[in-house]
C-alpha cells in the first residue's frame, strides 16, 4: 500500500478481559487533508468508515482530543508500548478501541510532511468555494 495509507491491527475492547482484532485502514489524501478516513475492517461483518480530523487524531496520542462522536486519549504505558483509546459513539452505541501510538504517530509524520499543518486550506480558490453559499444577487432595475 501507498504512503497515504496505513494498514494497522487495532483491538475493540468488548469487556474488561475481551477483545477482538479489527484490521483498521487509515487513509490521507492530500486533496482533502483536513480528515483522515478510517476504515474499520471486521471479519465476517460489514466495513465501516470514519471521517476523523488528522489534528485531532494527532493530538489525541499523545493527550484528550475530541469531544462528542469521536474522542482519543493517551493509554498508560503497558509492556513497553505506547498506546491510546480511540471512542467512536453514533447514536446510542459506541465502542472503544486501543491503538499502537507508534505507527501511526509516524504515518501522521508523513502526512505533515506532505502538508504541513497549516497549510490544509493554501490551495483553495476561496471564490470557487463559496460561490453557492450567498444567494445570487438579482439585477437591479432602474
Amino acid at each position: 500500500m501507498s504512503r497515504l495509507t496505513l494498514s494497522l491491527d487495532i483491538e475493540r475492547v468488548l469487556d474488561v478481559c475481551v477483545r477482538q482484532t479489527v484490521r483498521t485502514e487509515f487513509r490521507f489524501s492530500p486533496r482533502s487533508p483536513l480528515v483522515v478516513g478510517v476504515d474499520l475492517l471486521v471479519d465476517g461483518g460489514p466495513s465501516v468508515r470514519w471521517q476523523i480530523g488528522r489534528d485531532l487524531l494527532q493530538q489525541g496520542l499523545y493527550s484528550v482530543s475530541g469531544l462528542g462522536d469521536i474522542r482519543i486519549w493517551p493509554a498508560q504505558l503497558e509492556k513497553g508500548r505506547a498506546t491510546s483509546w480511540l471512542q467512536l459513539c453514533s447514536g446510542d452505541m459506541a465502542a472503544l478501541f486501543e491503538l499502537p501510538v507508534r505507527p501511526l504517530a509516524e504515518w501522521l509524520e508523513h502526512t505533515y510532511a506532505l502538508v504541513p499543518a497549516g497549510q490544509e486550506l493554501a490551495g483553495i480558490d476561496w471564490d470557487i468555494a463559496t460561490a453557492g453559499l450567498l444567494p445570487a444577487r438579482e439585477a437591479q432595475h432602474d
